[in-house]
């Protein structure tokens, strides 16, 4: 079932339906507001928030964008209205503490695994648009344009910013982790 027929089963009155929305793009969302966040049990909370807001507004969804576009700008508008409000508790990433953790990449046996970790890891050394937009293209899959309806851009500002972060990311990864994408790569 696609998400326009379960989004009709919960508008027609199936509210159960909705659970299967929630399944679909809950680590989506999770992954959005910690981006942002930077800080689990926030994440979490950002994240039932938005479900939330989704539910309540799921009439008002009007099908001129995916699903999952429109639920992203509500994660990322209840993620900023959230960090707005609260204090963040966690400070950015220190890169040398990162580096320090993840010595010896070669060594663990997973290694698409460890390229995961690391590819991560620096992601949440990036800024939290660029953060973002490489989470949004690459893990969410969501298109230049779509990411632009998301973040508020056209599909061309949208574009260059995603090239300007997949540059940071580059130069982060040379610059703190070279030792294990040499390893990783061999």
């Amino acid at each position: 079932m696609d998400d326009i027929e379960i989004i009709n089963q919960v508008l027609q009155g199936d509210q159960q339906s909705f659970e299967e929305l929630i399944k679909r793009y809950q680590h989506f969302v999770f992954t959005i507001a910690l981006r942002y966040s930077r800080n689990r049990e926030d994440a979490e909370e950002i994240a039932q928030d938005v479900f939330v807001k989704a539910y309540r507004s799921l009439a008002d969804f009007r099908r001129d964008a995916k699903f999952s576009t429109w639920l992203c700008t509500i994660a990322m508008n209840t993620t900023k209205t959230f960090l707005r409000k609260v204090k963040p508790r966690m400070d950015p990433l220190d890169p040398a503490t990162v580096h320090a953790q993840h010595t010896g990449y070669g060594a663990n046996p997973t290694e698409k695994r460890s390229t995961q970790l690391l590819v991560n890891h620096v992601i949440g050394l990036l800024s939290a648009d660029d953060a973002t937009i490489i989470t949004l293209f690459y893990k969410a899959e969501q298109s230049i344009e779509e990411i632009g309806v998301i973040m508020g851009l056209t599909a061309n500002a949208a574009k260059v910013k995603l090239h300007r972060a997949r540059l940071r990311l580059k130069e982060k990864l040379e610059l703190y982790f070279a030792d294990e994408i040499k390893e990783i790569l061999n």
